[in-house]
């Protein structure tokens, strides 16, 4: 658990802070090309300034230069001397065309080499310490300003992301960076800040992203508010890592969060509480959600544990699934409304070393497949939490490293898409938001959610026969508090 958690109003998350000291690089991008027509060579031990001049009369000289000799120039004038020997022949060469003020058509050609020499070398020195990597268009937003670049998926673009995130890299800094000194970047006008600091979702983040594919931004991507006179029921799901916790945390506030986001049904996973817990817990709420159910776990105390909060009340409300073997650990609360029935979920995880993966795939995913396939039956049912499964690779950061991790197996996922999906059951943010990388669970360990590597663990599924009156299934990253984020669902009734 964090030891810092709470909801912020003006949506801006914990791990961002103000805008740092100006002067910093963009580490791994920027290869210092000086502009034409200035003088950069520096006086190093041993050497002649005037026998680095003088090769700019003689270029063909260059050809014959030693590595070390070309290393030793490079550094001389300010050039990263990094790669191989062509590299470094390339580069300097770069340098003094610029000096001698070619052809326009030859000084463009040559000053996108000279650019792009940075980046490969670091590339190069950085292939030999891991497997190759292929390359991918970001999308980052910094101060009001969007930048597009190609870069390794998981080095240079990374630590990027990171800096942004942490708010070190300021306004001025990404201007001064003209397109002559970073590989690929166009700088155009956007949005992606709040009061001068990074929102780290709206930064693209995968390790195997597909050209299509956005990083998710609730402030740019959610559609207008209905209409007053359209009747609409606004839920809010959220797994809240131990309430208590949250309760307690500084800058907290239930109804703070209700205040802000006005619904009308909040359902919660893992609670953590005991069922000594919940009448106090009952007090510390919001006012005006009179009607709260809780279960929670009875063979593992303090663990698990689900509830359904709401302005109306149910006409109905089932604890469980019915089925002993599945019902001690406080998992899933059923409320009857008068037009859908609602359920709040908290599926079981697969656990360290998969121990209860056979469980889970076999048992609970096909017995819960069939409980909602059974209330379906009287009205169209609304299945919400967190269903420990992110259903495709657009839905992790990682993949490729994640493919024996719980939440990601090719057992879960064929199960969730087998009991659930092919059932008639829609994933509506999916469907809402079909190329758009929106993660709700970021891992507490190294600090993940500044760096928006994380995965979608949570859902709102619908019958299909309702999925057409879906007005919005949206994400709320700035929400903290938690180490995932509530998830949200409007819909027409």
């Amino acid at each position: 658990m964090g030891s810092k958690r709470g909801v912020s109003n003006s949506s801006i998350p914990e791990s961002a802070t103000s805008e740092d000291k100006e002067g910093k690089k963009l580490k791994g991008l920027v290869a210092s090309v000086p502009s034409s027509g200035t003088s950069h060579i520096k006086e190093n031990s041993g050497e002649s300034i005037t026998d680095v001049v003088g090769l700019k009369n003689d270029l063909a000289r260059i050809e014959a230069m030693t590595f070390q000799e070309l290393r030793a120039t490079l550094r001389r004038i300010g050039i990263p001397a990094k790669g191989r020997k062509p590299d470094l022949i390339s580069a300097l060469k770069c340098y003094f065309d610029q000096e001698m003020n070619v052809s326009k058509r030859e000084e463009n050609s040559d000053e996108k080499n000279c650019v792009e020499i940075g980046s490969e070398s670091k590339s190069k020195m950085q292939r030999s310490k891991r497997e190759k990597q292929s390359t991918r268009e970001i999308t980052m937003k910094v101060d009001g300003i969007v930048i597009r670049s190609k870069q390794m998926q998981s080095t240079v673009t990374d630590e990027i992301a990171g800096e942004m995130a942490k708010g070190k890299m300021a306004k001025g800094e990404i201007l001064s960076i003209s397109k002559k000194q970073v590989t690929g970047i166009c700088i155009e006008g956007g949005g992606g800040e709040v009061n001068g600091m990074i929102e780290p979702w709206t930064i693209l983040t995968h390790k195997k992203p597909q050209k299509h594919w956005v990083a998710y931004n609730p402030r740019t991507m959610r559609p207008p508010p209905l209409s007053r006179n359209v009747n609409s029921v606004k839920l809010m799901s959220w797994n809240v890592n131990g309430l208590r916790a949250l309760l307690k945390m500084e800058g907290f506030s239930a109804g703070q969060l209700a205040q802000r986001e006005m619904f009308d049904v909040l359902c919660l996973q893992e609670t953590k509480l005991q069922e000594k817990d919940v009448e106090a817990i009952k007090d510390r709420l919001m006012e005006g959600y009179e009607n709260s159910y809780w279960t929670c776990s009875v063979s593992k105390l303090g663990y698990s544990g689900t509830a359904i909060i709401s302005r109306k009340k149910p006409l109905s409300v089932t604890y469980g699934l019915g089925i002993s073997d599945h019902d001690s650990e406080g998992r899933l609360i059923t409320a009857e409304f008068d037009s859908f029935y609602l359920l709040s979920s908290y599926v079981p995880n697969s656990g360290d070393g998969l121990r209860r993966l056979t469980y889970r795939t076999t048992e609970w995913d096909p017995s819960l497949g069939s409980y909602i396939k059974e209330l379906e039956k009287s009205k169209p049912v609304i299945l919400t939490g967190d269903l420990n499964c992110a259903h495709q690779e657009i839905d992790i950061y990682d993949p490729a490293g994640n493919k024996r991790s719980a939440g990601f197996t090719i057992e879960e996922r064929e199960s969730f898409e087998a009991n659930f999906l092919s059932r008639g059951f829609v994933d509506t943010y999916r469907r809402q938001h079909p190329h758009a990388v929106g993660y709700t669970y970021w891992g507490y360990r190294h600090g993940l959610r500044k760096t928006n590597k994380g995965w979608r663990l949570d859902y709102f599924l619908v019958s299909e026969s309702i999925a057409g009156k879906v007005h919005d299934s949206y994400i709320l990253p700035d929400i903290s508090g938690s180490d995932h984020s509530p998830i949200g669902l409007i819909l027409k009734l």
